[in-house]
């Protein structure tokens, strides 16, 4: 078990790991919907569900999985942002696969119910190491202490 107890990489490179992927696929989701990047032959018919406004909804998806997966990758407003893409990913299985069976295996939604959590577990433990959001709050926790001290440096 001593191998285990020391590794490479820690929790929180893990972590980062995590919020890279699930960025990267976001990401690629998110162009996918507004370019045509990578084609999909499905996508019109997955938004024709929502009727006339399927447009409006594959653009607004689109923008909100584009920019959401950008701030993944960097990791800047981690949490706020893996939040909003974990309920993006709920409102997805449960338009588009949910209606087709109860079972995940059964209607195609295991990517869905997957990245909705994940997502929603960055939401709750933040970004890991390598995230622009370290470097925020390293810089507000000095700022918070400067003032305690009542110096300004």
């Amino acid at each position: 078990m001593k191998a285990f107890s020391r590794s490479a990489l820690d929790a929180s490179s893990v972590q980062a790991l995590l919020r890279i992927v699930v960025g990267i696929i976001f990401l690629e989701h998110g162009l996918a919907k507004l370019i045509d990047f990578p084609h999909v032959e499905t996508l019109k018919q997955t938004f024709s569900i929502f009727g006339p406004f399927s447009e409006a909804f594959r653009l607004a998806a689109g923008i909100i999985e584009t920019t959401g997966g950008m701030l993944l990758i960097i990791g800047f407003f981690t949490r706020p942002t893996a939040f909003v893409l974990s309920g993006l990913a709920a409102v997805a299985y449960f338009a588009v696969h949910a209606p087709k069976s109860l079972f995940p295996i059964l209607n195609g939604g295991d990517a869905a119910v997957l990245i909705c959590y994940t997502s929603l577990s960055l939401a709750v433990g933040g970004a890991g190491a390598w995230a622009a959001d370290n470097s925020l709050s390293v810089k507000r926790s000095s700022e918070t202490a400067t003032k305690k001290c009542g110096q300004d440096i």
